[in-house]
């Protein structure tokens, strides 16, 4: 009688694992670049050349800074990181939180399928195979979320912004052209 009612039982419980939730593709918690970003070289080196005062100076190179960005489209004081290096945090189910739901749902279905009088050791066994299939769950999971790193990584070590580089000297190109444009020399 025994094995009428295991064969039975394995097949429910095989189906019932299949209808177990699927979760959205696991990602990663990320939370920063592995190195700082490197800030596009905009120093510009003024001289007067007409013997224009320190405030004078100030004033042209502030007027200058902001026709210069308007004119480029690119402000040096704003803080620029790149696409590859920016801060990306995504929620990630913590390690183990598969297996305590394997393992109640598993007890559950253990019982449920095994014999009045042995609905105790069905349960013992179903809480057993849930919490392994929990645990197989949880280690996919968190194998898939290293190989996203992995990835990651590798893609932020080997992106490179040449565009701005480009805009840093067009910037430059602005500032000199209106600085030389009031006096100043400009290195």
């Amino acid at each position: 009688m025994k094995a009428t009612y295991a064969i039975p039982a394995l097949l429910l419980f095989i189906t019932l694992s299949g209808c177990a939730p699927v979760l959205p593709e696991p990602r990663p918690e990320v939370v920063g670049p592995e190195r700082p970003a490197v800030a596009p070289n905009t120093q510009v080196f003024v001289y007067p050349t007409a013997g224009q005062s320190e405030a004078q100076l100030d004033r042209d190179r502030f007027e200058c800074n902001a026709w210069a960005v308007k004119q480029s489209g690119f402000d040096p004081s704003l803080p620029i990181v790149a696409p590859h290096q920016r801060v990306q945090v995504v929620s990630v189910a913590p390690q183990g939180s598969d297996v305590l739901p394997g393992a109640v749902t598993g007890a559950i279905i253990g019982a449920a399928v095994s014999r009045p009088r042995d609905a105790g050791s069905g349960a013992i066994v179903g809480a057993i195979a849930g919490t392994l299939l929990g645990a197989a769950s949880d280690q996919a999971r968190q194998d898939q979320a290293t190989v996203i790193n992995r990835r990651l990584r590798e893609q932020s070590a080997n992106a490179v912004d040449p565009s701005l580089e480009a805009h840093a000297s067009n910037f430059r190109r602005a500032l000199t052209a209106c600085l030389e444009g009031r006096g100043y020399s400009v290195k």
